[in-house]
């Protein structure tokens, strides 16, 4: 069981996929829209001070 879970760590995220788009329902208090930019090999995107040590989560 590990190795698969080492597998999935391992694929990138660019891939390109067969799989059709899934619809999410989102409750939240907040909706910020960034363009992540270019941070060596990944990205980023800058949030609110207040943010730091929230847990969010990213759609795309």
């Amino acid at each position: 069981m590990e190795v698969v879970m080492n597998e999935k760590k391992t694929m990138a995220y660019d891939e390109k996929s067969n799989r059709s788009p899934v619809k999410f329902e989102v409750y939240g208090d907040v909706l910020i829209e960034k363009i992540v930019r270019q941070n060596g090999k990944g990205g980023r995107i800058y949030l609110p001070p207040d943010w730091v040590g929230k847990t969010i989560k990213i759609i795309k």
